[in-house]
Parts: C-alpha cells; structure tokens; sequence
C-alpha cells in the first residue's frame, strides 16, 4: 500500500500521471469553477486544479475539482486506487476486494504528533478574525441556495462518553462570517451522535476538516458498523496509523495535514437556519430551502495556501457515486463473506446514481449449497436490508460471476436475458427498511421516515439448468480455442487495427 498523507501528495500523484490540469486563467468562484468541475466530469477530463481565483488571486488559495471522480487518462479509476494506497491501474474489483480485506483486520488507532509538525496549524483565526469568507468556497451549481465549503471534506463528532468517534461527509452551507448550515440527517452516524448530545441538552462539538488525506473521504462515505471508528479502519487499511492533531477549541483530534479546519458546535435543534437548495447524488436539481443545523464557528486553522476539494453533484458519475458505491459494495461484500454465502463480488454500477447494486455469486453455488435462487436470495436479502447497508441498496442484482459486474454492458445483458418477468422467479420484492431520502421516486411519508421498499431482480441460472448443460457465454473467452485466441491476439495490429 502507498499511503500518501495529504492532499498535495494525491495532486502531485495524479500530475505523474497526467490526470491532473492546473488551471492558471482567472476562474470566477461564483459557478463559473462549479460549471468547469460538471462539463470534466461529463468528459472524464483530468482533475482541476484552480490557481487563479477572481477576488483571491492574491491570497494563494485554490480549490480542487474533482478529486474522486472517473477518468480518461488511461486509467479509468485512478482517483479511486491513488486515494486508497493501490496502482493507479487497478481495477475495481481489486479496489473492493483491498476494502473488504481490510475489514477482517484489527483497527489501528491514529498517531497523534506535535501541534509544531501538523501542516494544519500554519495559521489560525480565532474570535472576531474568523471568517469563512476568506476562502474562495465556490457557488457551485446555478440554484444552490449558498456557497457550500463542506462538499467533500471529513465532520468529526464523538460521543459525549469519548467512546465513538466518527467520520463522516455531510453537506453544509456558509450562512455568516461565523455559522454554517448542516444537512444531519438522524440515520446517519453523525446524526446518531448528534442525538446523544441533545438528550443531554448540550451543543455538539465537531471539527469539519477540508482538504484531508486522500484516503479519508472514502472511509467517510463507507457503511461501517455503530461504533466503528473510520481512521481505525484506514489504518488497518494502511498498516499504519495516520497522522492527528489536537484542535484548538473543542477535545477532538484532526487530521494534521488537513488544508482547513474548522471547529465549534452543532447548536440544540431549538436553533436552525436556512438551507439548501443543493444538488444532490440521485442527479436532479434541488428546489427548495429548508430549516437545518446550525455549526457556531469558534476557530479555523488552515494551511499556506489552502487548497479546497470541491464536488459538483449531480448526474452520474461524481464522487457520491463513486465513494459510496465502492466502499457500500465493499462493507456489503464483506457482511454477506462473513455470513457463509457463496458471494464473489459486489459493485455499484456507478452510472446507476448509487441506486443499484450488482452482486456476483459462485457459479457453483447451486452445487455448494443446495438452495434455490429464491432461497439464496433470501438469505442475501437478510443480510443487506437492515442498518446503514440498506441505505443505498433498492434494488439489487444477483448474476453468476461469469459476467464482470464492474462492466455496465455485461450487467445489462445479463439482466436484460436472465432475469424472468416475473416476481416468482424474476424479482422478489422486500418489506420497507432504511433508505436515503433523496431518491426522486419516494413518497413523501417515505422521505420522512427513511424508509422503503426493496427488490432484487434474480438472474441466476444455476438452479434451471443441470450442470454441463447450462448457457454458456459466447465471447471471445468462450468460442474459440485458446491457440486461435492467441494468434488473433498477436496477429491484430498486423490485420490493419
């Protein structure tokens, strides 16, 4: 694994690779960067690198665009593999399958280093000198309702026992000088701790850090277990502790090499303000504001020159999709191991907004196990469908693991030639469990409680057909012998390709 411990390691690391531009012209922050970030996406263009901002050219500071989404380079998933410790070249299985790994190992604590050796103290704004105005954070898209500074960085909260610690990435807004706006929605592990502070009647503390190490973001944005401490889980990842630093006005720890930090507390939900709109994952604009959280600011640190990471919800494919996809896939891959099923991979199909999940099981599950496809699905369906791995699971694909679910074409023939129209043995539908609330098809009633209905379309054929006899695919792989596999294969640019 190469860990690397800041976001400028991450920029420089996708430069080598020539996934990165650095973009010197004048960039209006006001959606002008917002706009360049969406149109890369729809290009899977090299990730932005904004050096030139209109009001703070003079400052130093930039934002960083796209930090974790797909790309043209060559290698399609680079952002993902770099950010996680792999080869830019790896494949998204081999992505899942190091997340997975590391959730059977014991978690490894971070290290706390001295306040003079953390990057992030470099300059500190306290009492009246706070102002989150000082920093470019874009206007993203047309409608927001405001400038969003937390669209990919790290909400660090504690139980008021100090013994829960979590990690999370959930929007807020910049309403003043001092205040931000929070998006806490109750199912979440930030708003599970949150709840506990508030039956004992006292504000929050929490630390929003900006900028973090690569990795960090994607630990954010996995489904991990009620009490697990996502940096623990990292540095199982890593095999090594990353690097921590006490904040300056609440009792937790940040990441030191984070470019921004900013500290307070969630105030009691007798006090809100407004929020929103923001585009969110599912793709579609957002229409109104609402009442939310407010975040009192009572100090920032930043680095020289701070660099802000900026996601562009939207349309797939951007971060939420990729974030949650692969880590939900890789939290979901190692539950259903960890229960005895015959499971070879699970991946979120990025272009379906994170509201699909393809799971691939053993060809020879039907042999191994001597259930039926509605019975094994069943048993996935027990194992899935409840607590924060329901959340992004509505519908869920089952196919044997002679289609790659990492390639959207083979996902489609498959579905579209093995699953049976009909709900006896093409699709079993579930009871309502957690779900997101942002999913356009949702009732209102269903928004509210974080609750629907689940399917998963069986398109297993194991159990249809004897072994020896059943339908094999005819591609390249499958058709022709291997010798004349191999001289088409040495033979193709000699053929004129």
């Amino acid at each position: 694994m190469a860990h690397l411990k800041s976001l400028r390691e991450f920029i420089d690391a996708l430069e080598d690779i020539g996934d990165l531009l650095r973009i010197d012209k004048e960039v209006d922050w006001n959606l002008e960067a917002g706009a360049v970030i969406r149109r890369g996406y729809d290009l899977r263009a090299p990730a932005p690198l904004f050096t030139n901002l209109t009001g703070y050219s003079d400052t130093g500071f930039r934002l960083f665009g796209a930090p974790g989404a797909l790309s043209a380079s060559g290698y399609p998933l680079a952002r993902i593999a770099l950010a996680l410790g792999l080869d830019a070249a790896a494949s998204g299985q081999q992505i899942v399958e190091a997340l997975a790994d590391a959730r059977g190992k014991a978690g490894i604590p971070p290290v706390e280093v001295p306040r003079e050796q953390a990057p992030c103290k470099e300059n500190v704004m306290l009492g009246d000198d706070i102002d989150l105005f000082a920093f470019p954070t874009p206007l993203v898209h047309g409608n927001d309702g405001g400038r969003y500074i937390q669209t990919y960085g790290l909400n660090i909260a504690k139980t008021p026992d100090g013994s829960w610690t979590n990690w999370s990435i959930n929007r807020m807004m910049i309403h003043d000088r001092n205040t931000l706006a929070c998006l806490i929605p109750a199912p979440q592990h930030f708003g599970v701790i949150r709840q506990k502070w508030i039956e004992r009647g006292e504000p929050m503390p929490v630390a929003l850090a900006v900028g973090v190490e690569p990795g960090l973001p994607w630990v954010g944005g996995m489904p991990l277990p009620e009490g697990a401490d996502e940096s623990h889980y990292l540095g199982a990842l890593f095999d090594e502790g990353i690097e921590v630093v006490t904040a300056e006005t609440v009792d937790l720890l940040v990441p030191a090499t984070a470019e921004i930090v900013i500290e307070g507390h969630i105030a009691l939900p007798d006090e809100t303000v407004m929020e929103g709109p923001f585009n969110e994952f599912p793709g579609y604009n957002a229409t109104e504001a609402t009442p939310k959280a407010v975040f009192h600011v009572s100090a920032i640190t930043y680095r020289d020159g701070a660099i802000q990471p900026v996601v562009a919800a939207g349309p797939p494919v951007e971060e939420d999709h990729t974030v949650i996809g692969t880590t939900s896939a890789a939290e979901i891959l190692y539950l259903l191991r960890a229960a005895g099923l015959p499971v070879s991979s699970a991946w979120y199909n990025f272009e379906a907004a994170v509201h699909w999940l393809t799971l691939a099981v053993r060809q020879d599950w039907h042999e191994t196990t001597g259930l039926g496809s509605h019975e094994l699905v069943d048993r996935i369906a027990s194992v899935i469908f409840h607590g924060k791995p329901s959340v992004n699971a509505p519908k869920i694909l089952v196919v044997e693991d002679d289609v790659d679910i990492t390639d959207l074409s083979q996902v489609v023939w498959a579905f579209a030639t093995r699953s049976h129209p009909d709900v006896d043995r093409g699709e079993f539908h579930y009871p309502p469990a957690v779900s997101d609330q942002l999913a356009v098809y949702l009732t209102e009633e269903e928004a509210r409680a974080f609750m629907a209905g689940k399917v998963i379309y069986n398109c297993l054929l194991a159990d249809l057909y004897p072994e020896g006899r059943r339908p094999v695919k005819g591609s390249f792989e499958n058709g022709w012998p291997a010798e004349i596999q191999d001289r088409v294969l040495k033979n193709w640019h000699d053929y004129g390709y």
